[in-house]
């Protein structure tokens, strides 16, 4: 290491490290300011970035790529909920990969290939995805497909000369008691020993920041006006970031006093996967270990009619489908449906005391 790139490296480590600090004085100045809890959640927030930042981008390896868990119970961001397990593997789009693995008790898995502009950018679009509709799965519940820029025998997806990430989805209706699926990615013709030096390194610490920079541009969220949700919208052909395009989305926003409740009636169109989550405004949930603060389409009690109604509050007040604001007295609402046979109709909302409920 020379000089030079001795320096570069010091630079780029350090603009890391001031990309972390840029975030914590933009939540201390905030306005209106966040909430105390809301506060200690994006200091927890600043190093859920940061790990994901590393093993995207410090240590991913498009050479001989694994798959890093993104969310879970102590690493929250990019609207996580409890219902599901995503992974990450950066690709090289000139490589071919095997993609081997096993269902689970999934209801809905996918591995999502994102393109873009690179170099730490967020992706701008999907290239492809293949979930269980399009997998052959033996007794046992396993699979394999292809990764590659070339036609290949069996399942496969092409990877464009953009492509940049692999991102796993599973979706379970009872994720503490059922099993998770399991994934492994491995190149068919990997180089025999990793490709490192200071300028590569240099070059992964300033695509993370970059990452971080993104991440944190449209944090805190905040969505108007509240106690109601927005009108559903649907399957998109083009998706920004890492969204999924198979699924529908809508997003509202909560606002009570500790003896409110929010009624949240709808219905939901066929579809393999559905739920409801509270967010924080920085799009990730409360903590789920302690109490109910998501709840899916399979864990809900339906109307005779098929449809269902939801209750968002503080107290429990005896209705099978409440959902517990953990102590904020505000919040997002966000809700997904996996492959949808239509856009779903915008939920009805209405605020009511909370007494009225526990009659």
């Amino acid at each position: 290491m020379n000089d030079t790139e001795r320096t570069e490296l010091s630079r780029a480590f350090g603009e890391l490290l001031d990309e972390l600090r840029a975030f914590e004085t933009k939540m201390l100045t905030t306005e209106p300011a966040l909430s105390e809890p809301d506060l200690l959640d994006g200091y927890r927030l600043t190093f859920s970035l940061l790990r994901v930042a590393v093993d995207a981008y410090v240590w991913g390896d498009r050479d001989k790529p694994i798959l890093t868990d993104l969310i879970g119970p102590y690493l929250k961001w990019g609207g996580d909920n409890s219902d599901a397990y995503y992974q990450l593997a950066p690709l090289d789009p000139t490589r071919t990969y095997r993609v081997r693995g096993n269902r689970g008790d999934a209801v809905y898995l996918s591995m999502t290939v994102y393109g873009g502009p690179g170099e730490g950018q967020y992706s701008n679009r999907i290239v492809g995805t293949m979930n269980d509709h399009g997998l052959e799965f033996d007794a046992d519940g396993n699979f394999e497909f292809m990764l590659s820029p070339d036609p290949q025998n069996g399942t496969w997806l092409q990877l464009d000369a953009d492509a940049e990430f692999a991102l796993t989805r599973d979706y379970l209706t009872e994720p503490v008691t059922g099993r998770r699926p399991e994934w492994k990615i491995e190149a068919v013709d990997p180089p025999a020993r990793r490709r490192d030096s200071a300028a590569d390194l240099t070059r992964r610490l300033r695509f993370a920041k970059t990452w971080l920079r993104e991440q944190v541009s449209f944090l805190p969220t905040r969505i108007g006006p509240p106690n109601s949700i927005h009108e559903p919208f649907p399957v998109p052909e083009h998706a920004y970031g890492w969204s999924a395009a198979d699924a529908a989305y809508a997003m509202g926003a909560y606002e009570l006093a500790p003896d409110q409740a929010l009624i949240v009636e709808g219905t939901s169109p066929e579809c393999v996967f559905w739920n409801l989550c509270l967010w924080n405004p920085f799009l990730h949930t409360y903590d789920y270990t302690y109490e109910r603060v998501t709840i899916n389409g399979a864990q809900i009690t339906y109307q005779p009619d098929g449809s269902w109604q939801i209750v968002v509050s503080d107290r429990d007040p005896g209705h099978p489908n409440w959902v517990s604001t953990a102590g904020r007295s505000q919040g997002l609402i966000w809700l997904r449906w996996f492959l949808p046979e239509r856009t779903p109709d915008r939920p009805r909302c209405r605020v009511v005391a909370a007494s009225e409920l526990s009659r």
